[in-house]
């Protein structure tokens, strides 16, 4: 078993080891464990530690059977039995503060409102913790958010020991233990008693900040979304960036945004509604046009690139002007054949039973009534070959 190195300081930047083996997964992946390592395992919802070793990238780190895996990017070179390790510091560090804030935003919501948290996972962007609650409200999140914060200032000493299950037991917990033996006590004082085998600074000030993004309802829970330490800048930069694009886009200062959104929502609304109403009546004029070119009472023709859905609004306006009529329509769109057949209510035709006869044409599927039917499948025949297998049913 490998000396973990991040145990003894979470600030090991740098070490050399010695290389005890270097060997494939199963699936064929690279990977050396070391006599002593301060690269970080991934684990208890924290990702691992990144960085290189002898100038090889690593890329993942795990705990299997016991011992550390370094998984490279390619095998280190043969003859090496000392590497020196470098640690991605800003990503470790970037752990460092959203793990410590966890703790105190967790502790914040168990102290003011009795709220535990049940699963931590931190990510590339964000983190979250699921609250074994039914639902949160919007005061309870800010009071969590400003004790959190508060705690952060304050600049309280995170400590770290070793002791027994019994010893640990004795201290106030947040959370029940994972192991019966060798406890790892996480410590903010008078505030938060943890078992945790993280990485943490040694402060709560070095936390920064915390930031709640939102929260949803999962599965019986509330997954409250945060940001810790220099991701609160980032996030912070990243907004005021899009703020400030759409003050200009919107011609209104920030305050303002909200009714400027609203009031052009609003008129996006009006003006989907003014669009679909001339959409109907080109349709309908559409449908006459072809009503009055017909010769016959079969009305047919093959679109391109013609939604069904207009098709089956033309067909409509046509058997409504003509109950004597039969509609054929036929759309020969991009990956697919579709066909919309009518007739008015003084025919007796069955349109149902001639698509059924032709959607096989096509590995097609369809359905309706007697008078009205669509469907459609793969363009294996053309529109106007489609088109004339349905006519000649009528």
């Amino acid at each position: 078993m490998s000396i973990k190195l991040f145990y003894q300081d979470a600030y090991i930047k740098t070490f050399t080891s010695k290389i005890l083996k270097q060997k494939q997964d199963k699936d064929g992946n690279w990977y050396s464990v070391l006599e002593e390592t301060a690269f970080y395992p991934v684990g208890g919802g924290q990702p691992s530690d990144k960085g290189f070793l002898h100038n090889t990238e690593v890329i993942a780190v795990e705990e299997i059977d016991g011992e550390i895996r370094h998984y490279t990017s390619e095998p280190i070179s043969e003859g090496e039995t000392k590497v020196e390790g470098v640690i991605d510091w800003k990503l470790r560090f970037d752990h460092m503060q959203q793990h410590a804030g966890q703790h105190i935003l967790s502790a914040a919501f168990e102290e003011l409102f009795q709220y535990k948290t049940v699963s931590f996972h931190l990510g590339k962007e964000h983190s979250t913790i699921d609250l074994d609650i039914g639902d949160l409200s919007k005061e309870d999140a800010d009071a969590a958010e400003k004790l959190a914060n508060d705690i952060i200032l304050e600049n309280r000493k995170i400590e770290t020991t070793w002791m027994t299950a019994e010893e640990a037991n004795r201290y106030p917990l947040r959370k029940e233990l994972a192991v019966s033996d060798n406890v790892r006590l996480v410590i903010i004082p008078e505030f938060d008693y943890n078992g945790c085998g993280g990485t943490h600074p040694r402060s709560t000030g070095e936390v920064s900040s915390i930031t709640i993004l939102g929260w949803e309802r999962q599965r019986k829970k509330i997954r409250v979304t945060f940001v810790c330490g220099n991701r609160v800048r980032k996030q912070l930069h990243e907004k005021q960036t899009i703020l400030s694009n759409l003050t200009e886009y919107l011609n209104a200062p920030e305050k303002e945004m909200k009714n400027a959104v609203e009031r052009l929502l609003e008129k996006e609304k009006e003006t989907d509604k003014a669009l679909e109403e001339a959409k109907e009546q080109l349709l309908s004029y559409e449908a006459k046009e072809l009503a009055e070119v017909a010769s016959e009472q079969i009305i047919s023709k093959v679109f391109k690139n013609r939604p069904i859905t207009e098709l089956q609004k033309l067909a409509r306006y046509i058997v409504k002007e003509n109950d004597r009529c039969v509609v054929v329509l036929v759309a020969e769109n991009t990956d697919k054949t579709q066909l919309v057949a009518a007739r008015g209510e003084a025919e007796e035709v069955n349109m149902r039973n001639m698509m059924n006869d032709v959607l096989p044409l096509i590995n097609g599927k369809g359905g309706g009534k007697e008078s009205f039917v669509q469907g459609g499948g793969e363009p294996s025949i053309s529109g106007e070959e489609l088109l004339q297998e349905f006519l000649k049913r009528l």
